[in-house]
Order: C-alpha cells, then structure tokens, then sequence
C-alpha cells in the first residue's frame, strides 16, 4: 500500500471516527434522549454521561488536528477503544447481542484507522534514548 492510499484511509477513518464520536459526545452533553435513555439504561449514573461527553469532544479535537500531538493521539485511540469495549459488554449484558452492531462497526473501523496511523507515524511512541 502506497503512501497516499493509506493517508487516504486514515483520514477518511479519522473523519468517520470524528463524526461518530463528536455527534455522540454532543448528544451526551445536550441530553439528546437517543444517546441518553440508552446510557442510562445501561446503568451508567449522569455524571458518567457528562464526563464521558466531554472527553468525546476534546478527543474528536485532538483527532482532527493534523500530524500534532501524536502522543496524545495515542491516548484518544486508547480511550475510544475502551469506550467500544465498554459499550460492547455493556449493550451485550443489559440489551442482548443484536444491540451491539454499532459497537462491533465501531471497532472495526477504529481499528483500521489505527493501524493506518501507526503507517503514517511508525515512531510516535519511540522512547527516545538518554545519556
């Protein structure tokens, strides 16, 4: 895969991941009834709700901003898989199986777009040595 393909592949996933996860973290912050009568069946307490919000919208930030902040990227990456993880589990364990189709979507797609980001920027987490 050449290098544009996998630009295009990664920016393409980011911008789907943004507007996934932008959009969701709106409706947690304006108690859009779509997003938060299912949270709250899940049995996540409203504070939960905000907190989790708030950090969808500034990692959808920090996702957007290009080549900066790569390690923080990592971060974001790390935070949007565990909440697939855990809407996953949860949706799965309150919902029944056929509620988890977004979740299972969402994995896949993240997932491709990470690998993609570890093409562009195979060094963002190097360590580097001190002497």
């Amino acid at each position: 895969m050449n290098l544009k393909s996998t630009k295009a592949i990664y920016w393409t996933g980011i911008i789907l991941t943004s507007l996934w996860f932008g959009t969701s973290g709106v409706c947690e912050l304006t108690k859009n009834p779509l997003v938060w009568d299912i949270t709250l069946q899940l049995g996540y307490p409203v504070h939960f709700i905000y907190i989790l919000g708030v950090a969808k919208v500034l990692g959808v930030l920090v996702l957007l901003t290009p080549n900066r902040l790569l390690r923080l990227k990592e971060w974001v990456f790390a935070g949007v898989f565990f909440d697939i993880t855990f809407a996953f589990f949860s949706k799965i364990s309150v919902l029944g199986f056929a509620a988890t189709t977004d979740a299972v979507v969402a994995f896949a797609m993240v997932s491709v777009t990470y690998v993609m980001f570890r093409k562009l920027y195979p060094t963002a987490n190097a360590v580097v040595a001190l002497n």
